[in-house]
């Protein structure tokens, strides 16, 4: 099946590409899921679980679990509002620093 790309106008060269990029995403989880049904049972003819194999990591579990930080920062204006001090700072702390404070009269205790 020969497209010719030089007929088609931009809308439709544009439609193509998506249709064609669905195709390939749906082909991909397709072949995914073809492998895991082959990994499934060959773990299970050896008579292990998932877990023994993949030292209980399971498709769900991912990455390290996070544990929450306690807040470093409270917002004078209002104390539900706090920050760990990791990550982007929120715009209360940025307007207290242009306000005149410092970061040590924000810390919590």
């Amino acid at each position: 099946m020969a497209i010719d790309l030089k007929s088609l106008n931009y809308n439709q060269l544009s439609d193509l590409i998506a249709r064609a990029q669905a195709r390939q995403e749906e082909l991909a989880k397709e072949k995914a899921a073809k492998l895991r049904e082959k990994i499934n049972a060959l773990v299970k003819a050896e008579g292990l679980g998932l877990e023994e194999v993949f030292g209980g990591r399971t498709a769900g579990a991912r990455g390290k679990a996070r544990s929450k930080v306690k807040p470093k920062y409270r917002n004078p204006a209002d104390h539900n509002q706090t920050w760990s001090g990791r990550g982007k700072r929120p715009r209360w702390f940025n307007a207290a620093l242009s306000a005149g404070k410092k970061e040590k009269d924000l810390l919590i205790g």
